[in-house]
Order: C-alpha cells, then structure tokens, then sequence
C-alpha cells in the first residue's frame, strides 16, 4: 500500500492544480465514484459515475464552474487498502473520501460524503 500522507499531498496538489490529466492519473480507467455532488450537478438520482470518460466531462465541467477550487488536507486515515481523505472542499464544504485501490495503487472506487 502506498504511504498515505504523500499520496494524499500529491491527490491535493494536483486537484489544486487545476490538471485534470494529472487529477485522473491516480484513477483506473473503469473507477466508479458516488457523491452527493453528482446528483446535485447532473440530477442524476443514483450519484454514481463510472470510467474516466464519463468522470472526465463531470471534472471539466466543474472545474470550469468553480475556477477558484482549493482543496485543503484535514487528515488522512489508512485502511486495508483503502484510505479517507478528510479536506476541505467547495461551497464551504468538509469532505471525506473512502478510496479504494487495486494492486497497482490506482483507485477503482471513490464514495464521497460532504458536511453542509
């Protein structure tokens, strides 16, 4: 497993830096991500998106919206292959990310949840 506290420092920066190459680089081609976000966004009742293409017009279409984005680290928690990301997010928001990774150290699964 990789070590958590670099991974996330380099998840944050590259969001930071607004490279949505780099952004997806972490991500398998197939990751499935489910956040409250989706469904406020696209309306879609499910919350869920699947595959890089489907994810990478959400991203650019968010980070055309929201062109100040800033993430800030809280902490990070280690799991069995697996980590939670807690940061600071958009809209005043607190975020926290269960991440789950496959052999390779490349995330398959995201399931995000927001404070208000």
């Amino acid at each position: 497993m990789i070590d958590k506290n670099e991974f996330a420092r380099k998840w944050i920066a590259d969001w930071n830096s607004h490279d949505l190459n780099q952004i997806l680089s972490h991500y398998t081609d197939d990751f499935e991500i489910t956040t409250p976000m989706i469904k406020m966004a696209l309306g879609d009742n499910t919350g869920t998106l699947k595959g890089k293409v489907a994810v990478r017009e959400y991203w650019t279409k968010a980070l055309e919206k929201f062109p100040g984005l800033h993430f800030e680290l809280f902490d990070v928690a280690q799991g069995v292959n697996s980590l939670v990301l807690y940061y600071q997010s958009i809209l005043g928001k607190k975020a926290m990310e269960v991440m789950f990774f496959d052999p390779e150290n490349k995330i398959y699964k995201v399931i995000a949840h927001y404070t208000d």
